[in-house]
């Protein structure tokens, strides 16, 4: 039992000490980028500002949003740039638990799932944005001056980025539910087409409340789902159960 103990609180430690890496991390990235916040901003406001009528422009209500926006806009960036090294100390953390083969299939993965993420959210500013505002422009009442609040859009555009980015993991999550034996493929098959309809629910959850917003979101996650599918066929079932596996670590464990 003391043994267990000891090894419970060196992971804790572990886990500290990688935390305070990640936190180093994004302040060193961070402090560039400040000097950078209102360049930063006006790049994630270009979307926006494109489509606006001649002279329309954000508006700040908050006192400080001017400062605190673009600040915030320099730390998400700062996270991005260095979220190859976040995702280094998980996996750091995460492999002495993993076996040989798990580690092989694990890395990919864990490449893809970043390639991914990235492309979610270009799709979303380069795509998503421009059809989304471009439509809301062309219904704005006459006489009505549409003009966001920075803080609002900052919000707006960071649950896309978000939510577009979680939608282009739909591949991985596929590929591992099917690598790990958790669902066989003929039954992620038949769920096609539960599937459809979940993704046009999230779609109209996570998106405004128009039509082009929901297909813009739904039609790209199914169509990674049959990409998830396809690449899926490639892999070999695995031969061990979960229940089984999970007792092999439990084993292990002890």
């Amino acid at each position: 039992m003391f043994d267990g103990q000891e090894g419970f609180l060196t992971h804790l430690v572990e886990l500290r000490d990688r935390l305070i890496r990640v936190l180093v991390a994004v302040l060193i990235a961070f402090l560039p980028m400040a000097f950078f916040a209102r360049e930063l901003y006006s790049l994630l406001a270009a979307p926006l500002l494109h489509v606006l009528p001649a002279g329309g422009t954000m508006i700040a209500t908050d006192v400080v949003g001017v400062f605190l926006v673009p600040m915030k806009v320099a730390l998400v960036v700062s996270f991005l740039l260095v979220l190859p090294y976040v995702l280094y100390q998980i996996w750091a953390f995460v492999a002495p638990g993993l076996y040989a083969h798990e580690k092989k299939f694990a890395v990919p993965m864990l490449i893809a799932s970043v390639l991914l993420f990235f492309m979610g959210m270009a799709f979303a500013y380069f795509a998503f944005f421009p059809m989304v505002f471009g439509f809301m422009a062309k219904f704005a009442p006459v006489g009505v001056a549409w003009m966001t609040d920075i803080e609002k859009y900052f919000s707006f555009v960071l649950t896309m980025f978000l939510a577009f980015g979680a939608t282009f993991e739909v591949p991985v999550v596929v590929i591992v539910l099917v690598k790990m034996g958790l669902v066989k493929i003929e039954t992620l098959r038949e769920w096609r087409p539960y599937v459809i309809v979940g993704a046009f629910v999230i779609g109209a959850i996570f998106t405004p409340p128009d039509v082009i917003s929901q297909f813009m979101m739904a039609v790209p996650m199914w169509l990674l789902f049959e990409l998830g599918l396809f690449m899926a066929g490639f892999i070999p079932q695995p031969a061990q159960t979960v229940a089984g596996d999970m007792g092999d670590r439990a084993d292990r464990a002890l």
